[in-house]
């Protein structure tokens, strides 16, 4: 077992809810957003902490992604569906709305929101929606659904009536999806079609006894680095299922990781239960780095024309 501890974070953001790490190589920036707070945050990462900057929008955003071939808008799936934003600004809109009628009239306009997601090398973006903790004072129930974004601008529901849907990655060879409905504490795998964007076979990847899994990447070993919310650590698991290393964060919740070369970045949460846990809170909603001497799989664009 190989064994990393982080002692203080890399930038203290204070955020209600960081999440959604994501490494653009061709600037050399970490984006992050607090979905708890309505904010994105760039970090130039040639400059270091200091440089992190924020924009406020007046949607949560859940998770982004590049657009290939655009330089001054990203991608995201928000509170209300899948659009297109400014980078320098709080300009935003959407080109996808989740919700039919049916749902609009159960509010779900209002008690749901986009959570965590991926590019795939095909260039789809795959986003979950979940119930929304700020209008629904905590309570998730299994109405969550994964959602994929084609490059021909349609949506297809891809799985429903899950509760948490998180983390998302894809194998090296592109015959196997991971994905996480957190309370169930699973990780599971997916047989997946990269030509059609189908996924069949789910079964168990990977359960987790001391935390809720949450977001987590892929390294060019076929690892997954998971963060374990409520766990303490990030843990890194094979390909056949097992912990082979751990990541010790001096914060109760960490929630999403990424590669910047051999180093992670990891995300986290205020903690809910900081009063329990006071050595959790004074770091909690910060961004943290460690070095784990191994490289992530590259971070695909999304194929989507931005119109």
């Amino acid at each position: 077992m190989q064994k990393f501890t982080i002692t203080e974070p890399f930038l203290d953001s204070k955020c209600g809810l960081s999440e959604g790490p994501f490494y653009e190589e061709a600037t050399n920036t970490l984006r992050f957003i607090d979905i708890a707070k309505r904010h994105v945050w760039w970090v130039d990462l040639n400059e270091g902490a200091s440089s992190a900057r924020k924009i406020e929008y007046d949607i949560s955003f859940g998770v982004t992604a590049n657009l290939q071939s655009e330089t001054d808008t990203f991608l995201f799936g928000g509170k209300h569906g899948i659009g297109i934003a400014k980078r320098d600004s709080s300009e935003y809109k959407y080109i996808q709305r989740f919700w039919n009628e049916a749902e609009i009239a159960k509010d779900y306009e209002n008690i749901m929101r986009g959570n965590d997601g991926a590019v795939d090398s095909q260039g789809r973006f795959w986003v979950g929606a979940m119930n929304d903790p700020a209008v629904t004072n905590g309570k998730f129930d299994p109405v969550g659904i994964l959602f994929r974004f084609d490059t021909d601008g349609s949506l297809h529901r891809v799985l429903e009536n899950v509760t948490i849907p998180n983390g998302l990655s894809f194998s090296l060879d592109d015959k196997t999806m991971y994905w996480t409905d957190s309370p169930t504490g699973n990780i599971y795998a997916f047989d997946y079609d990269a030509a059609t964007g189908k996924i069949s076979n789910q079964r168990v990847f990977w359960h987790s006894e001391i935390g809720g899994p949450d977001g987590h990447a892929m390294d060019a070993e076929g690892n997954l680095w998971v963060a374990l919310w409520g766990g303490w650590k990030v843990v890194r698991v094979s390909p056949e299922g097992k912990v082979t290393a751990e990541i010790e964060v001096p914060t109760r919740c960490p929630t999403a990781v990424v590669f910047v070369g051999e180093d992670v970045y990891i995300t986290s949460e205020q903690d809910p239960e900081a009063d329990k846990y006071p050595e959790s809170a004074r770091w909690h909603g910060g961004v943290f780095k460690c070095h784990v001497g191994i490289r992530g799989r590259k971070l695909f664009d999304a194929k989507i024309t931005a119109n």
